[in-house]
């Protein structure tokens, strides 16, 4: 009978053959090594719905099967079947059953320090201030290009998935890198080494660095935390749970520097508030200020006084203007078509002070005046783009339209004066073009192919021609030294 049984069951295709795949179990089993038994990250990033973010299920489902290239993440088809699959993809895309816990204990624990390399000089003859710093996304390396011969000089692994721009001592020597799992990361440009890492969050947006270089503050999404750093050894100096007046908690959802005002001027996720933490060294470091808003803000634009703060409105069509001195809100624009102000860049113009922004949904850049804060241009674009960029020597502005499906390939060349694109160019027909950076001089201009078999192309600034062409895994930014301690109008900060 119980042969019979046995039988019958194999026969109907029931049984253990075929029940549901235990996600837990297979995630131990295949993942636990590199990714942490917790999920939470270990050698390999955490892998958390927060974390994920637009990979979603069948991203997830592409990666396990596939593998991800340039990383040592190896696909698992040959050893999973498609059920497997597909339950590890929901498994790592639903929330944990233990909420994470990442607070002064586990961020102290994770640092590593390598004691600097005392050095007079760079160990190289290129300028110091006229390096690019170019993040490869392709395979998690970091490029350091000579600004004048556009020859790359040293090339080293980074953390996982790098993001929110680098940012740079005041003296051009150091610069910090931070990574969608936390991880920050202090380099040497002058011995080329990293001194010191440590991981802050488990989802982190960006990182900024005070006016003096002495601090990092690290904005979470995951957990709800603002993470304030030496500078010097990336121990830990403050940290914020970051949550309204009435205690609700919020995500982080960006922090920038205030030169003038020698403060973090922080962006929250989930409540109206921004906040201005102090990084004067006296009478109260690190002291905290909330001013009420009527809505969240987030993705800031900054005017170059640093007085106003332009923020993009949640609905995606329009943004409002702080006013930090006062902290009210002074002006409502409409911005349809999602603007990403934190792409934003400036320049004088018939006397007045205006600053332009891309669109992420609209093929266009609006132009602002700052003085009334009224939209004075809309200049079509052949779709919507990322990155806008100038350079205070150059009349020129560039545009990208890389999130068109069909003009993905295409960079508009604008007029900062007459408002009207001047010239259309394709570098790469066919494949994903945005990103540009000037040089220390504004003679040249930098152009990157995001693909994985991509590169950064130089240009004549003025002529327009092809000057240089470096093959890049998928150069997903580069940044100048000078520019970007010099807070440079067309780039941004």
């Amino acid at each position: 009978m119980k042969l019979f049984a046995a039988s019958l069951v194999l026969a109907l295709g029931i049984g253990a053959a075929h029940a549901a795949p235990d996600a837990a179990a297979l995630y131990q089993t295949h993942c636990a090594s590199c990714h942490g038994s917790d999920r939470f990250g270990a050698t390999g990033p955490a892998l958390l719905p927060d974390n994920l973010g637009r990979l979603g299920k069948r991203g997830a489902e592409a990666v396990i099967g596939e593998g991800r290239a340039g990383t040592k993440m190896r696909g698992f088809r040959a050893v999973l079947d498609e059920q497997s699959i597909k339950a590890l993809a929901a498994y790592v895309n639903a929330p944990p059953p233990t909420a994470p816990v990442w607070g002064r204990a586990q961020i102290e624990a994770s640092r590593v320090l390598t004691p600097d390399l005392s050095a007079a000089k760079p160990v190289f003859s290129a300028d110091p201030l006229n390096l690019f710093v170019v993040v490869e996304g392709g395979d998690h390396h970091v490029s350091i290009v000579d600004g004048d011969s556009f020859t790359p000089i040293y090339r080293f692994p980074s953390r996982f998935a790098l993001h929110g721009g680098p940012k740079f001592t005041p003296d051009g020597r150091y610069v910090f890198f931070s990574s969608r799992d936390g991880w920050v990361t202090k380099f040497d440009l002058w011995t080329l080494k990293v001194t010191a890492e440590i991981r802050a969050g488990l989802n982190s947006r960006n990182i900024a660095l005070s006016r003096d270089g002495r601090h990092v503050a690290v904005a979470n999404y995951l957990p709800d935390t603002l993470v304030i750093l030496s500078a010097a050894d990336l121990s830990v100096e403050k940290i914020f749970d970051v949550a309204d007046s009435n205690g609700k908690a919020s995500r982080v959802s960006a922090v920038y520097q205030a030169p003038p005002r020698d403060s973090f001027v922080v962006a929250l996720k989930d409540t109206p508030e921004i906040w201005e933490i102090s990084t004067a060294a006296q009478p109260d470091p690190f002291s905290l200020r909330r001013i009420a808003l009527t809505t969240p803000l987030d993705d800031f634009f900054f005017d170059p006084s640093y007085r106003h703060v332009l923020g993009a409105h949640q609905d995606g069509n329009r943004a409002i203007v702080v006013d930090l001195d006062s902290g009210r809100e002074v002006a409502t624009l409409p911005l349809a078509g999602m603007p990403h102000l934190g792409s934003g860049i400036s320049w004088m113009r018939d006397g007045h002070l205006v600053m332009a922004t891309p669109h992420l949904k609209d093929g266009k850049i609006s132009v602002i005046d700052t003085t009334n804060w009224k939209v004075i241009a809309e200049i079509p674009t052949p779709g919507p783009g990322y990155f806008l960029r100038s350079h205070d020597n150059t009349p020129y502005a560039w545009a990208d339209s890389s999130l068109s499906p069909q003009h993905r390939d295409e960079i508009s060349i604008i007029d900062k004066q007459s408002l009207k694109v001047v010239r259309t160019l394709k570098p790469a027909p066919g494949k994903m073009t945005a990103h540009v950076e000037f040089d220390r001089s504004g003679k040249h201009a930098l152009v990157s192919v995001m693909e994985k078999n991509g590169a950064v192309i130089v240009y004549d600034a003025a002529t327009f021609q092809e000057i240089k062409r470096l093959p890049m895994a998928k150069p997903i930014g580069k940044y100048n030294v000078y520019n970007k301690i010099t807070f440079s109008e067309g780039t941004s900060h």
